[in-house]
Formats: C-alpha cells, structure tokens, sequence
C-alpha cells in the first residue's frame, strides 16, 4: 500500500474561504475587522518565515497585520509592558510575540501577561485550560493543525489507539486532549519513555500517531501499524532538505494517511492562528 497524503495546504484552503466570509460579514455589521498585533524582539531569521506568511494570510483573509518591533537588547520587563499597552488598546483582537526571544527573557512566562481574550496562540493557562476541560475556543494553532489533518480523514477517533511523541506545551500536551476529547485512547510518550527503551513498542500499535519532537528520522519507518494516520509536526535541515521526525518513505509503504514534510502541518498552523484571531474578534464582541 501506498499512504495517502495529508496536504495542509488543501485543508487550509476551505478553512481560509470561511475565515474571509467570516471578515466580510464583520465588516457589514461592525464597520471593523480583526486586528492582529505581532511583537518583534530583535531579528531572527529563523522566524522571517512564519512572520512573511501570517502577513500574506491577513492580507488575503482581510485581517489587519500590526508588525511591533523591540529592541534586541529590550528586558522582559519591557517586553511586558509592551504586551500591557496592546491588552488595553481597544482596536488590537489578537497578541502574539514571534518566538525565538532573546536569551534574556523566559519564554514560558511571557503567555500569562497576554489577555487570555487577545491570546491567539492559545498558551495563557485560562486558554489551555478550556482545552483541558473540552470547551476551548482558542487553542495552540499548531496543535489545532495536527488535530484538523486528522479530522480530515473522517476516521472515527472514539476507542482508537493514539500515540502523541512529544509533550510540549504548544503541541504534544494540547493535542493529547484534543484526542482524548473525541474519546481516542491516548499514549503521551517523551524522553522518560526513550530512556526506558519503550518508544518503539508504544508507536508500533498506534493507529493515530502524532510526532513533534524535532529529531530527523527518530520513528524508524518499521515501526508504524498498517492502516496508520500518521501526522509529523517535525520539521529538520538534513544538507540542503526539510525532513519530518518520522522516516517517510518506509513509513508511506505502512501507513494509510500521512503528512509531507514540508507541506503538512506548516501550511495549516497559520491557518490556525487567523481563526484564533477570529474568535477572539468574535469573543470581544459578543457575538
């Protein structure tokens, strides 16, 4: 057997014609649209990227694109205050701050100062725990893309083996409830499992698998159950090509469904993000 693709790109597509509607429709009734708000610190490559790609999506959908840039040297204290003004200015709907930060500030603690309400990436603990207790309406946009890869497939989730490698906060955490929301049987493995040697037993009975660790070729493609969804979020420079965590090739002979890396999750995560906005436009004005 050969696995079909899992194409972020297609999913993205319907979900950004209804984002645009959506927009429209805010437009007629609140002679407004959802404003998003990046912060900047400093210039990193590394994000050049994600940020080129959440402009030309806002543009496409309508959304309004703020681009605030700090210093490289600015403290997190001044960071704070920064994510202080855009919480109390009425016109901005949705906060982000571009990751990497500089090695002066904690990046963990930075989601709690952002209005869990203008918190599009879903990480201020009020959000993560309405992922917790079944009723999000915003959730980690990476997490959401894998969730939404899977939806695609119409497979029914209730009872299945799911298998989560990674248990970050902006993916593996958050992904494990969304599965365990529909009734999956949900494994959550990490490097405590590695060290024991368990990996590989764990993975071969999945029939849901989501990979996010960022480690080239850490699920050997032998490992995967026939019939298998298989979702990596990994993405890896090997010489001059993006690689998944998952070894591809062998892995499409065994699975049913499958992300390509690149071209998978990424397309979708942006995707993600502009609903967040939208919600959280939707939230603020009741609607």
């Amino acid at each position: 057997m050969s696995a079909a693709l899992l194409e972020g790109k297609t999913i993205a597509a319907k979900i950004k014609e209804d984002l645009a509607k959506e927009v429209g429709r805010f437009k007629s009734k609140y002679n407004a649209v959802p404003t998003l708000a990046n912060i900047q610190v400093g210039e990193n490559s590394a994000s050049a990227v994600y940020l080129k790609s959440q402009m030309r999506v806002a543009e496409k959908l309508g959304i309004e694109f703020q681009l605030h840039n700090l210093k490289e040297d600015s403290t997190q204290e001044d960071l704070i205050k920064y994510i202080d003004k855009l919480n109390d200015d009425q016109k901005v709907n949705g906060i982000l701050v571009q990751m990497p930060l500089p090695k002066q500030m904690n990046p963990k603690d930075i989601p709690r100062h952002i209005s869990p309400l203008k918190d599009v990436e879903g990480m201020h603990p009020e959000n993560l725990g309405e992922v917790l207790s079944g009723k999000a309406r915003i959730a980690p946009c990476t997490a959401m893309a894998a969730f939404e890869l899977i939806r695609s497939t119409n497979i029914d989730l209730r009872g299945k083996e799911a298998v989560v490698v990674g248990h970050s906060e902006i993916v593996g955490k958050p992904v494990s409830l969304l599965l365990l929301d529909k009734f999956a049987t949900v494994t959550t493995c990490h490097i405590g499992t590695g060290e024991r040697g368990l990996l590989s037993d764990h993975v071969k009975r999945a029939e849901i698998l989501v990979v996010a660790v960022g480690k080239a070729g850490l699920i050997k493609g032998e490992w995967i159950k026939k019939g298998a969804v298989v979702v990596d979020v990994g993405i890896n420079r090997v010489g001059d090509k993006l690689v998944g965590d998952v070894e591809f090739d062998e892995a499409s002979k065994r699975a049913a469904y499958i992300t390509p890396v690149p071209g998978g999750v990424g397309p979708l995560t942006v995707t993600m993000l502009m609903r967040n906005v939208v919600e959280a436009f939707k939230a603020q004005k009741g609607a």
